[in-house]
């Protein structure tokens, strides 16, 4: 009883702290319940806080030459980079995880909508592409901190039409710096958070 105890209260600071850090989660999340599974779970996804993202990938500002105006977004998918562009020739860049093969893509879009702690909706040919290999995902999932879209999403339009692609979090900040995604582009969350208080809805984004 000890035992559990100590791990309820060590789950509950967690979750104090995991809201100081990324702001309040949605009611649907169960911040606590959560990090509860994470002790009583030892293989859940949680219980590897230590796989972040290579040291290359982690968020710094950097010497940048582009012709394009401050608070664009440019994605370098084949060196996992996004570069958001500041003045006098600088960018903050951040590590990302990319399209995997076959699901690679390129092009000048736009922001048009940010949400924070999105649901996600998964497209039909992605839930029907996973039944065919044996995985069930739901049709619809809250947001919170198991969701795959993580923390923050900005939603990329072309035109007036929604590409269905995301610049997002993840709960999964190992796999920064990899092609693991179905065309999205991941961040950590502390990187997508710091990334969406700067994006303007409109901002230019061009993924190479």
């Amino acid at each position: 009883m000890r035992q559990i105890a100590s791990a309820r209260a060590a789950a509950a600071a967690a979750a104090m702290l995991f809201t100081g850090m990324f702001g309040a989660v949605p009611a649907e999340a169960n911040i606590l319940e959560d990090f509860f599974r994470q002790f009583s779970q030892p293989d859940a996804t949680y219980s590897r806080p230590d796989a972040g993202p290579p040291w290359q990938y982690r968020r710094q500002t950097v010497q940048f030459r582009t012709n394009e105006r401050p608070g664009t977004i440019i994605i370098d998918t084949r060196s996992k980079f996004l570069f958001f562009v500041l003045d006098e020739n600088r960018a903050i860049r951040y590590g990302v995880g990319v399209g995997r093969e076959g699901f690679g893509w390129r092009g000048v879009v736009h922001v048009a909508r940010k949400a924070e702690w999105p649901g996600w909706t998964p497209p039909k040919e992605m839930i029907a592409r996973e039944r065919r290999r044996g995985r069930i995902i739901p049709a619809y999932m809250p947001g919170g901190i198991n969701n795959p879209l993580g923390a923050r999403a900005l939603y990329l339009h072309d035109g007036p039409r929604d590409t269905l692609f995301r610049i997002h979090g993840t709960n999964e900040p190992w796999t920064i710096g990899s092609n693991v995604s179905s065309g999205c582009i991941r961040l950590v969350n502390a990187d997508v958070i710091d990334l969406y208080n700067r994006v303007r809805i409109g901002a230019k984004v061009i993924v190479l």
